[in-house]
């Protein structure tokens, strides 16, 4: 757990610091790349996002027509959450099977890549030797087509803009 923070940054006396596992599962997705995709849909991972994602991570249809990136344990999160809506009827039987049956468990290769496959690049409308936008989303990577991915960013900003005034 992290200890309280006194006034001028020093650790409350009998707070414990985290250890390296804790520090990693607190970690954030955050920051945008351009990437470009293979001729085999390959797609490199940016440097400050691998780590997480070694050995394996899952990829997954995304909302608004991403691709989700998530960690074993952010899956099995949202695994867990998705069956509970199943289960109190705010999600169908056949969105769990769409969403299941193209959620593909994938292992970094030797140069951080993950093969995105085909089902999967259709969904998010991106195509082999095309460019991407590899966004953080705080629990989670999204890999976007650029011109969805800008339609996305202005919405929300218009949305923060207005919250604003």
């Amino acid at each position: 757990k992290w200890g309280s923070m006194g006034t001028s940054g020093n650790r409350t006396p009998g707070t414990t610091t985290p250890d390296r596992n804790q520090q990693a599962a607190m970690q954030h997705f955050v920051g945008r790349h351009e990437r470009q995709v293979d001729d085999k849909g390959r797609l490199a991972l940016p440097s400050a996002f691998r780590a997480r994602f070694e050995p394996r991570c899952f990829l997954a249809r995304g909302q608004d027509g991403c691709i989700d990136v998530m960690t074993e344990e952010g899956f099995d999160q949202v695994v867990a959450e998705l069956l509970e809506k199943v289960k109190r009827g705010e999600m169908s039987k056949s969105q769990q099977r769409a969403l299941s049956g193209d959620t593909v468990e994938v292992t970094l290769d030797g140069q951080g890549r993950v093969l995105i496959s085909q089902e999967l690049r259709e969904f998010a409308r991106i195509d082999p030797k095309a460019t991407v936008i590899v966004a953080g989303a705080f629990d989670r990577v999204e890999i976007w087509n650029p011109t969805e991915y800008l339609r996305q960013i202005e919405e929300g900003s218009a949305l923060i803009k207005g919250a604003q005034n």
